[in-house]
């Protein structure tokens, strides 16, 4: 298997199940217009975190690490009316490529907050925030156990938490690595699985994006 053919494949199953969107079209080209780095989620990636968000129920829906607001189009088209999704992203670049593209998508229910992400969601804990039905975790891999800290902080039992690129290439395996990258990645799936409040699992992803993963756990109690 070649990164050629897992590409090839993510792009028949984006053709087949994912219909054309150009306001999606537009978002990545107007992020690589401003510059930002072209890590945003595949288009069947973004499809299952509205699935996800869907399946779920969810109402509020916090995403921390927003880049061009790509991966906020698809969790945002999965509230309802009355949902809300707060999103958050240390570069004001970003945000505000970020800000148009969402209002390109008519997702009024989307705010952007811009500022270091554990600046902003220790403010959420200590103004007794109202929990989110869905978090994705999707910024700085180093801060990721922190992340799930405050995660656990803003949701409820029955809340779902996705952290998205835990395998790194099957780096996330090396318990010796000198990455930060790494190891913040390995301390997060470790926090996980020993929380007494969260079950979970991981997977492990070949496509567009060649070989990653991503961790779905539920908040339990």
């Amino acid at each position: 298997m070649t990164q050629q053919q897992w590409t090839a494949v993510d792009d028949y199953f984006t053709a087949l199940l994912t219909p054309h969107d150009e306001v999606l079209d537009a978002a990545l080209r107007a992020s690589d217009a401003a510059g930002l780095p072209q890590i945003a989620v595949a288009p069947n990636q973004g499809k299952l975190l509205q699935l996800l968000a869907e399946i779920q129920g969810a109402r509020r829906i916090l995403e921390i690490g927003t880049l061009g607001g790509y991966s906020t189009i698809w969790l945002g088209r999965a509230l309802p009316d009355d949902g809300y999704l707060l999103t958050l992203e240390a570069s004001a670049e970003h945000a505000a490529v970020a800000r148009a593209n969402l209002a390109r998508a008519e997702l009024p229910q989307a705010e952007v907050r811009v500022g270091p992400a554990l600046d902003t969601l220790t403010q959420l804990v200590g103004e007794d925030t109202e929990p989110f039905d869905l978090v994705f975790i999707d910024a700085d891999k180093p801060n990721n156990p922190h992340y799930l800290e405050r995660a656990l902080q803003l949701t409820r039992p029955g809340s779902l938490i996705v952290g998205d690129n835990v395998v790194r290439g099957g780096e996330v395996i090396d318990s010796d690595s000198s990455n930060p990258t790494i190891q913040g990645v390995r301390s997060f799936l470790e926090l996980t699985a020993a929380h007494p409040k969260l079950t979970a699992t991981a997977l492990q992803t070949v496509g567009s994006k060649g070989y990653d993963g991503f961790s779905l756990a539920r908040v339990t109690g």
